[in-house]
């Protein structure tokens, strides 16, 4: 019994101490990238900074590419969109899912805005970072399928519509290109991208009883708040 104790406490050590080391680079190569940029930040650098060997980090990540995938993830997908997902599946109206799609967009884009714009231009002289935005896309892609599943087979998409066309058009429109022009080069509020993106996602994929309806329900929350 005591020896198994022992393993377990030795296992959830090694765990912790795993987690706090790839925890360090992360937080070194944030650092470094808003300090130097990312041609300077070498995987050596970012260990020096991290105090770990330059072959720890690329045990943990492989590569640069690796870490900023962490990073990324680590801004976006934090406690705050796990409440926005959970919020937006307590709801079976089509016209607030999608609702839902345009805010969690707002709080990826707001939480990953400052490393994605250190990382934007070094995209042309680094392939790899450009893969890594690319695969970024075709996750979000992926995870919007089950809003597509949602919206199809409620009935309430317009007719004129098929099933690939919506998922195309979501995709694009809730985009980081379209938060870019809206927001950081028209000077939009992310409140008001978030009310337009929700606004036309109701209004072009969905059929107009519908769209109306919800509308009706929103109007009527907004004047009821205090």
């Amino acid at each position: 019994m005591a020896t198994n104790k022992k393993r377990i406490y030795s296992g959830g050590t090694r765990q912790r101490q795993a987690q706090d080391t790839r925890l360090r680079i992360v937080t070194a190569t944030e650092e470094l990238l808003a300090g130097v940029g990312y041609e300077a930040m070498t995987i050596d650098a970012i260990a020096n900074r991290a105090e770990v060997s330059s072959q720890t980090v690329y045990a943990v990540f492989r590569s640069k590419a690796g870490i900023l995938a962490e990073l990324l993830d680590k801004n976006a997908f934090d406690s705050d969109y796990q409440t926005l997902t959970r919020e937006a599946l307590e709801h079976d109206n089509p016209p607030e899912r999608l609702r839902f799609a345009a805010r969690i967009a707002r709080h990826i884009y707001e939480a990953q805005a400052k490393t994605i714009d250190l990382v934007q231009g070094a995209a042309v002289l680094a392939p790899e970072l450009a893969e890594l935005i690319q695969e970024r896309e075709q996750m979000r892609f992926t995870r919007q399928t089950r809003m597509i599943d949602f919206v199809a087979k409620s009935g309430a998409l317009k007719p004129d519509l098929d099933r690939a066309m919506v998922h195309d058009i979501l995709w694009t429109l809730t985009s980081r290109d379209v938060y870019r022009m809206l927001v950081v080069s028209r000077g939009w509020s992310p409140q008001r991208y978030e009310d337009w993106l929700g606004d036309v996602l109701v209004e072009h994929l969905l059929t107009k009883a519908k769209a109306t309806q919800a509308d009706s329900k929103r109007r009527h929350r907004l004047e009821r708040a205090p």
